[in-house]
């Protein structure tokens, strides 16, 4: 895979650079363009059999032209006539209503071509054997557990993507991102009593990602444990997140502290910075230059090589996440976070990382005498205009500061500007993800059960 990526590199970039010369010739005052090809293969089983086979490949356009200040942004795929998609481009522009804010990234922010190796690469190549092999023995572990009464499959994939940018101020950058993952869900019980969970790996480097019987049985051993669930009291409790659910949370305070959100003023934190929003000692990072990790960019959808953002320090708001358009209508400068999609670009962080506590898990659930330990949220209940938080969910209680039986149908709620103020963190951080955040206790939400 590696090599037919490399082979193209130079095609692809001729492609970017001739498109870049169409929109200067269609009448476009300035042009980016995203040349990008991926290549994916995945396999999925289920009961031991495979249920399905996949193997795909694309390699795609994105055009942003800007004239005057008006601008637009069409995608096709590489086989597109270069010079009709920068006409219609530049058209669709002229009839654009103006954006005073739109430009690209300064010139003096652009990434030095330096050859920065983040590591994202991997070569690698599986067999459909191996491939097939992997998913049916990662169900098996998962099956074998005690308890397990039927499967939801597993899967494997493998696949990489490569992207060039080329601008009309002369920025050529070029990034290759590997990924293989596994995941096996399984269901436990019979009738209305059964129970469902997953587990999975996801990494950059195939030699970093879990072995599958792990996996597996870690899949089999969650899903057996959810079993016989009872109910919750109503009331008011300290409740415990677990780290899949608290990267759930923190992703909810990144979305609120995104520009883009700011400047449309549909953030609770709209008007919080340099305020305390978590508690003292509390720090959160993005990270885009951090080796083999998921987050991880040499430059971003704009050409800007971001460097290390302290998002929240001590508790303290002190940076929004900016592409160069937002950061203008929020009259600052970007910070290398813009983020290439088929629309065009908007704000979007790297590596997310929380600082960790200094308790275990175990002792942070021991601290918390009684209380409930969530490991699922269901539903999409998070207002970040409001910062109104109500969610479905399903736990352990917490019990003379044990996990004891399960419980399940119940809902929490609160508002993040309080909740986030009382929370507690553990020290388990998990580096596998681009949001990095610990086991958490929020001090009190209220909990309707029964």
């Amino acid at each position: 895979m590696g090599k037919a990526m490399d082979e193209n590199t130079k095609r692809l970039l001729t492609t970017g650079e001739r498109l870049i010369a169409a929109a200067r010739k269609a009448g476009a005052d300035a042009a980016d363009a995203a040349v990008v090809r991926s290549l994916g293969r995945s396999v999925q089983v289920r009961l031991g059999k495979i249920e399905d086979t996949e193997s795909a490949e694309s390699e795609d356009l994105a055009l942003r032209v800007f004239v005057g200040q008006r601008v637009a942004t069409v995608s096709a795929d590489v086989h597109a006539d270069v010079d009709r998609l920068a006409e219609r481009a530049v058209a669709m522009a002229k009839v654009s209503p103006e954006d005073r804010f739109a430009s690209l990234a300064p010139k003096n922010r652009l990434a030095p071509n330096d050859g920065l190796d983040l590591d994202l690469y991997d070569p690698t190549t599986l067999s459909s054997q191996t491939m097939v092999a992997e998913a049916l023995a990662l169900e098996e572990a998962a099956r074998a557990v005690k308890g397990v009464s039927n499967s939801g499959g597993a899967s494997v994939s493998a696949g990489a993507s490569g992207l060039i940018l080329v601008t009309s101020d002369g920025f050529v950058g070029e990034k290759m991102r590997s990924g293989f993952s596994r995941s096996v869900s399984v269901i436990a019980g019979e009738g209305t009593a059964m129970e469902r969970d997953y587990d999975f790996d996801s990494r950059i480097h195939y030699a970093d990602l879990d072995p599958v019987e792990a996996i597996g049985r870690r899949a089999g051993e969650r899903t057996v444990k959810r079993l016989d669930a009872g109910k919750v009291s109503t009331g008011s409790y300290p409740i415990v997140f677990d780290p899949r659910v608290a990267r759930g949370l923190f992703g909810s305070v990144i979305g609120a502290i995104n520009g883009a959100a700011i400047a449309r003023k549909t953030s609770f934190l709209k008007d919080r910075m340099g305020e305390k929003i978590l508690p003292a000692g509390v720090t959160i990072l993005d990270e885009p230059l951090l080796k083999r990790r998921p987050g991880s960019r040499p430059f971003d959808g704009e050409g800007v090589r971001g460097e290390t953002l302290r998002l929240v320090e001590d508790g303290v708001l002190q940076s929004w996440i900016l592409d160069t358009a937002t950061a203008k209508e929020l009259g600052l400068e970007t910070n290398g976070r813009g983020a290439r999609t088929a629309g065009g670009v908007s704000p979007s962080s790297s590596n997310v990382a929380v600082s960790p506590g200094r308790l275990s898990p175990q002792e942070l659930i021991a601290e918390t005498k009684s209380g409930i330990y969530v490991h699922e949220l269901i539903g999409q209940g998070v207002n970040l205009v409001t910062g109104d938080y109500s969610r479905g969910a399903t736990g352990y209680l917490i019990e003379n500061g044990e996990l004891t039986r399960p419980v399940s149908e119940f809902t929490i709620a609160g508002n993040l500007k309080e909740i986030l103020l009382g929370l507690t963190l553990a020290n388990d951080l998990d580096t596998r993800f681009s949001l990095v955040a610990p086991t958490l206790r929020l001090e009190r939400m209220t909990v309707a059960g029964h």
